[in-house]
């Protein structure tokens, strides 16, 4: 069976970028925490509705281009909102501690299409009846189709709201420097390169989580969040200009020991907000037993040793 081969100085050799095997975080699969587009095939046949309208509108005159013009920008703004209400939905379903979306697209989606739908069949059928319950069944059959949006906050008991505020904030700017990082990223044109800073973007999307779940756990995580993040977009930035221009391979090899060093850190302090937050347990539980044997309480000693 043919092997890839692989050593102490190819590219993903054992000897590469870091002191040793046991100081690097855990292999991940290719696809580990890879996201796909939540807005697929059936969202963006929407967009097709409203091409087909504003064509056939073009010889209904002045009056019926502009009512057509006007339902086809209904009918894309309903595929618009469908579109961004399934992206945000899915970000919310993706954590753990999460607002409810602000504003409720999906719904608002299916509005917009169903007035579009209602002002294309009044330009064929003038009248009140037979438009509205075209735009009626189109709304129903919309929200059929995608669901409403998210109307409840999830994993918010307990939790300060000015505390998690503040990390959604930290974590939406944290977000807008890994996009940047990113597509800096994409103009070096190496695979590569690609692959490492996608799984450097897992690790830090790790951490995110966790802050997220512990708004407490703010303080330790911040400058991370922030200030490393923010010297790993420009480290992008300037690699990815010298990159395109020279392809330096000694550049190549100096960045991606880079993202080792940041990824191990970035791994090291999320294992260490999960420890604390262990600990964090361990004392809750032990005040809580010592509470309930102040109170006569007695626990069954025999189960307390099989626990520890």
């Amino acid at each position: 069976m043919a092997q890839r081969y692989g050593g102490k100085y190819s590219p993903d050799g054992a000897g590469t970028r870091s002191d040793s095997p046991a100081a690097r975080p855990p292999a991940r699969g290719q696809f580990d925490g890879a996201r796909a587009d939540p807005a697929g095939l059936r969202v963006n046949l929407l967009f097709l509705p409203p091409i087909l309208l504003l064509f056939l509108s073009l010889n209904d005159g002045a009056t019926g281009l502009a009512l057509g013009g006007i339902g086809a920008a209904m009918l894309a703004g309903g595929a618009f909102l469908t579109r961004e209400g399934l992206r945000a939905e899915a970000a919310w379903a993706a954590r753990k501690v999460a607002r409810r979306p602000a504003f409720p697209r999906k719904i608002a989606g299916s509005l917009l299409t169903g007035a579009g739908a209602a002002l294309a069949a009044w330009l064929t059928e003038p009248g009140i009846l037979a438009p509205a319950l075209y735009g009626a069944a189109a709304t129903v059959l919309h929200l059929l189709s995608f669901g409403i949006d998210p109307m409840r906050d999830k994993g918010m008991e307990g939790i300060d709201t000015f505390q998690q505020d503040r990390v959604a904030r930290v974590v939406d700017e944290a977000e807008e420097k890994l996009t940047e990082m990113r597509d800096a990223a994409k103009r070096a044109a190496d695979r590569e390169v690609m692959a490492r800073v996608e799984r450097f973007q897992v690790a830090a999307r790790d951490l995110f989580r966790t802050v997220e779940e512990d708004p407490r756990d703010l303080t330790a995580a911040r400058k991370y969040m922030t200030v490393y993040l923010l010297g790993a977009r420009d480290a992008t930035v300037k690699f990815a200009d010298i990159y395109s221009r020279s392809r330096d391979a000694q550049a190549k090899t100096d960045y991606l020991s880079l993202l080792d060093d940041l990824e191990q850190n970035f791994a090291a302090r999320t294992r260490k907000l999960l420890l604390d937050d262990r600990s964090d347990l361990t004392v809750e539980i032990d005040v809580l037993r010592d509470r309930l044997q102040r109170e006569g309480v007695r626990l069954d000693p025999s189960a307390e040793t099989t626990e520890r």
